[in-house]
Formats: structure tokens, C-alpha cells, sequence
């Protein structure tokens, strides 16, 4: 299990060196609604080739091996979206990929990894997680890309905190959907240096909120999580390698309930025409809600990848999974 710290800013000026024409750097948007509580600005990463932020941690991490290691090959353990990250590096670089998926991995992730060329598997749930625990298998070949917690992973992901800095330096807060904390612990690291000023707070849903649940209990424990349209956030329980960084970088949590989330990603997609997965608009709901404060707060879409089954019951007024 790796020691975790903070990406130190010359970390994340070097992967985003490493990611130049690999990943995009994503627009920052005025949200265009009329009496919030906030000025608030989209980060649109479902705008990137995989429509997912992902590209930039698998990326970040992917570019950093050596070159002759990186002729074995990579694979990873991720819910969909990071494995279209690994996939879509390891094409780009002619290497193989092998992506470990859970069994109820959403349908538009698999086709993705499938059009990737990835060689895909399924896990029982139990099995998955262990793996990404173990951060991969001894016998299995090739470098394990772990979907959240690395330096390398760190160093990508708070490139959308320097983005973010850089095109708003005046900005209070940022909000961002939490899975495994990659995502937030790395803009958190980023603004650690930037302006120690801005909150990053972390954007849960109801119905499985784990980082809440573990600044209650001051540590990590299991939620039962109901199945959901709402993948990539609530997934049970804080990584333990996670969570000592998570409560240092970390400003708090905002809990969003499902049916916002889908309100949201219908607002989203009648106003900007953007799709966000439910994952991607827990930040926007969760602003839209007051819970980022007033002043300029920053959401983070960290992907658009939402079953097509989904959007129609979005686009019909109804939370998916609901009759």
C-alpha cells in the first residue's frame, strides 16, 4: 500500500507537460441559470476524447514508466471510466491493455473499451475490489494503472486545479464528485499551493455517501450502496490509503439527493446542451443547492458518459430506476 501525500505543484507541472496532445485542456463555463446562490462555472472533462477526466490521471501515470517496462503492457480495475483512460493511452503508445471491469459495469463503458480495443474482464464485485486493494495481481503481467491512488494519479488529476487557477484566479470554491478521491485530493493538492484559500469540497449522493459517513465515524466504513444510474462516486467505503489524505486536503462533503442529480443533468443538457453522467452533475446539483457557498464556485463534470436507457428517463422527467 503506497504512502500517499500531497502532488507537489512542480508534480503537476510536469504531467501536464506529459499530457500535451493527450489531453485536452477543458473550457471553464458560466453556468446559465437565472437566481443561484453563486456565480457558477462549469470544468466541462466529459469534454475529453474519452468523455471522462480519467485521461489525464491514466496519462499522467501511463507516460511516466519507462519505456521498456511499458512494452508488457498495462491493465487496471476501474468502474469504466479509468479504464477507457488506459485504453485510450495504451492505443495511442501501441502497447496491450487489459481492463478489469465489476459485473454491472455500465453498457456505454463497455462499448467504449470495446471500440478501444481493450481486452476486457469481469469481476464479481468482492474480486474487483480486492484488486484495486491490492493494487493489482503478482502474476499478472504488465504495470497496474491504479484508478486512484498514486502519486502519478495525483499529479494528473490536479492539472484541472492548475487549469482551473489559471483561467479563474479569483475562484472560492470547487466542487467535485467523489469516487476514490483521486480527483479531489489532486485539485485539493493543487490549490494547496496555488491559494490555500479555496475550498475543495467533495460532491456525494444520497444514496452512498462513504467520505461522509467517515468524517462522522473519523474513519473509514463499509455502506451498504444500492445499486444506481448514478456510477464513478458512491462506492462504498473510503480507500484506507485514501483516507488520511482525503481529511487533510479535503474541506468537506455536500450530499446530493438522486433526484437532483437527475434534475440536474436534464438543466445541464436544456441549457449548455451538455451531458453529464450522474457522477459528473452531483458538483452542479450540489452548487445549484447552495452547498459551494456564494462568490465564483467552480464545478467539476468529471464525465459525460451516460447509458443512453438513463438519458431517455432523464430527458422524460423521470430519476432512472424510478417508474
Amino acid at each position: 500500500m503506497p504512502d500517499l501525500r500531497p502532488a507537489t505543484l512542480a508534480e503537476i507541472h510536469s504531467a501536464a507537460r506529459r499530457l500535451q496532445g493527450l489531453a485536452l485542456r477543458t473550457p471553464l463555463v458560466r453556468l446559465n441559470v437565472e437566481n443561484a446562490a453563486a456565480r457558477i462555472y462549469l470544468k466541462m472533462e466529459n469534454l475529453q476524447a474519452i468523455g471522462s477526466f480519467k485521461i489525464r490521471p491514466a496519462g499522467s501515470t501511463i507516460l511516466n514508466i519507462p519505456t521498456e517496462q511499458l512494452a508488457q503492457g498495462v491493465y487496471t480495475a476501474s468502474s469504466g471510466n479509468m479504464a477507457q483512460g488506459v485504453a485510450y493511452a495504451a492505443r495511442q503508445l501501441g502497447i496491450p491493455a487489459t481492463v478489469f471491469l465489476p459485473e454491472n459495469a455500465a453498457a456505454i463503458k463497455v462499448a467504449a473499451l470495446q471500440r478501444l480495443g481493450a481486452d476486457i474482464k469481469f469481476l464479481p464485485d468482492a474480486e474487483w475490489w480486492h484488486l484495486i486493494n491490492q493494487h493489482g495481481q503478482a502474476d499478472f503481467p504488465g504495470s497496474f494503472i491504479h484508478p486512484v491512488a498514486s502519486q502519478d494519479v495525483l499529479a494528473g488529476n490536479g492539472t484541472i486545479g492548475l487549469e482551473i487557477f489559471e483561467d479563474l484566479p479569483d475562484v472560492d470554491t470547487v466542487l467535485v464528485p467523489f469516487g476514490g478521491g483521486g480527483l479531489s485530493c489532486g485539485i485539493a493538492s493543487a490549490f494547496r499551493e496555488l491559494n490555500p484559500q479555496v475550498k475543495v469540497i467533495a460532491c456525494e449522493s444520497a444514496h452512498c455517501a462513504p467520505l461522509s459517513a467517515a468524517i462522522a465515524a473519523d474513519e473509514p466504513v463499509q455502506l451498504p450502496c444500492p445499486g444506481s444510474f448514478i456510477s464513478g462516486i458512491g462506492i462504498g467505503r473510503v480507500l484506507d490509503e485514501m483516507w488520511p489524505l482525503t481529511r487533510n486536503l479535503i474541506h468537506g462533503t455536500a450530499v446530493v439527493g438522486v433526484d437532483d442529480i437527475a434534475n440536474t443533468i436534464r438543466v445541464l443538457l436544456e441549457r449548455h446542451r451538455v451531458l453529464a453522467e450522474g457522477a459528473g452533475a452531483a458538483s452542479v446539483a450540489a452548487a445549484l443547492a447552495g452547498q459551494g457557498g456564494s462568490g465564483n464556485v467552480v464545478c467539476v463534470i468529471s464525465g459525460g458518459n451516460l447509458d443512453n436507457k438513463y438519458l431517455l428517463d432523464v430527458l422524460a422527467g423521470r430519476t432512472p430506476g424510478t417508474q
